[in-house]
């Protein structure tokens, strides 16, 4: 199920980077105390009371701004609008409300979004008057911040939460398996969509970003059901974007977090870009299986060696995807299109296996024995007992002595074991580390 988005808007220098990193707890966003430093839409997932969204940090708006970069962002600003279920915007207390703002809450209210209004840089007391004057832009009650002291960030959050849509129950069932292509523009993904189905469902155009909207297709192969999720590009609306695999990958997080697999698509003939490695990136992180697709394999000057060669090429670019299989193919003639279905079918399955707990055992308890961990400060990791705890994707918790012991390479040793034992191809798993409740602090 897709997470409900939040988009932070407002001009260059409000302090959106800031929130955006207390929200998801992390430094992805460049803080500098400069207008319009944050140059691409960035990606993370906040939770509050239980409540898991995504969150877009925009850069800066400035309406009439001829400047290429303020322009950019204000393209990025607008996308994400479009993409939000919620957008906060931020203004600035010191800077009380200034043209710019007034023009951004134009824009927002075209978006017939629901809307909260925060005020940042209310630091103390002393500046909670400040927030009245912001009552002019039409939004409602603002809500007072602070960025850089994390003061009403909960505050901002609850009024954030409760504007959410609904969820919705999956409209698949679970025997249906959804799979997505994700992949940059013109790589191919509607012409593999209408090799896969037979017919022309999806337009199909040599020109990039040319598929206006996620669409879902359900199908039937061989008594198994499907349903395949083509990502759009970006919805032109009279507007013509410049760099559009920049603005795609929003699209690209909507359907990964709905698919069970992600089919990562790459352009056999033009190779490996970095834009690929953040696509596929993101699906990974969202734990989905993935299989790496090359497309247009029939155009491909090829030897006896070029596949392996080409093979070793994404496994040297795509370290973190070790797990997934590659699958060469042509949309365009079909070649080797028939290998693609079983293997979506192989990696759906191992996504949501589940190993019985005394079989994981004992391949841990002899993984453990053939390699015991190695000590710190002399002291030794005890593994006392694991089991798996969830699937889409396999989780396993290892009840541990002391989990601060568990080392990233053991950690990564006892996931290349459990693999070896049960296979898992297509899936990431997860391994967390959890204190065995009889041991004492």
């Amino acid at each position: 199920m897709a997470r409900p988005v939040l988009a932070i808007v407002g001009r260059p220098n409000v302090g959106k980077s800031t929130i955006f990193n207390r929200i998801v707890g992390d430094r992805l966003a460049i803080v500098e105390d400069k207008p319009g430093v944050t140059r691409d839409r960035l990606y993370g997932v906040g939770e509050w009371l239980n409540t898991s969204f995504s969150v877009i940090d925009t850069g800066g708006i400035e309406i009439d701004g001829e400047d290429a970069i303020l322009k950019s962002v204000r393209i990025q600003a607008e996308l994400a609008i479009e993409e939000a279920d919620v957008i906060v915007f931020m203004v600035d207390a010191k800077a009380g409300v200034t043209p710019s703002d007034e023009e951004v809450a134009q824009l927002l209210f075209r978006s017939k979004k629901p809307i909260v209004l925060a005020v940042n840089k209310v630091d103390n007391l002393a500046r909670q008057d400040d927030i009245y004057e912001f009552y002019s832009l039409g939004f409602g009650d603002p809500v007072g911040i602070s960025g850089s002291h994390g003061i009403g960030i909960g505050d901002l959050l609850e009024v954030v939460c409760n504007l959410f849509p609904d969820k919705k129950d999956d409209e698949y069932g679970e025997e249906v398996i959804k799979f997505a292509l994700i992949g940059r523009p013109n790589v191919g993904k509607s012409s593999m969509t209408n090799a896969i189905l037979g017919e022309e469902r999806v337009i199909v155009s040599d020109v990039a970003g040319t598929t206006r909207d996620a669409i879902d297709t359900p199908f039937e192969r061989d008594d198994q059901k499907f349903v395949i999720i083509d990502t759009a590009g970006m919805r032109k609306r009279g507007k013509v974007y410049e760099n559009t695999e920049k603005y795609s990958v929003m699209r690209a997080m909507k359907a990964i977090e709905r698919a069970d697999v992600v089919l990562v698509v790459i352009d056999g003939q033009e190779g490996i870009i970095d834009q690929d490695k953040h696509i596929a990136g993101y699906a990974h992180e969202a734990g989905k299986a993935i299989v790496i697709v090359v497309n247009k394999w029939d155009i491909v000057d090829k030897d006896d060696k070029t596949m392996q060669h080409f093979t070793q090429t994404i496994r040297d670019h795509f370290l973190f995807l070790s797990y997934a299989p590659i699958v060469f193919v042509s949309a365009k003639t079909t070649q080797r299109l028939h290998k693609l279905l079983p293997v979506v079918i192989q990696v759906a399955e191992n996504h949501s296996l589940r190993v019985a707990t005394h079989l994981l055992n004992d391949v841990v308890s002899d993984a453990v024995a053939y390699n015991p961990p190695p000590t710190d400060k002399g002291k030794r990791l005890r593994i006392n007992y694991v089991t798996q705890v969830a699937v889409k994707p396999p989780v396993f918790v290892l009840f541990v002595n002391e989990p601060e012991l568990m080392h990233f390479s053991y950690e990564r040793y006892l996931d290349n074991k459990i693999r070896a034992a049960f296979g898992f191809e297509g899936t990431p798993i997860r391994i967390l580390s959890r204190r065995k409740s009889s041991d004492k602090e």
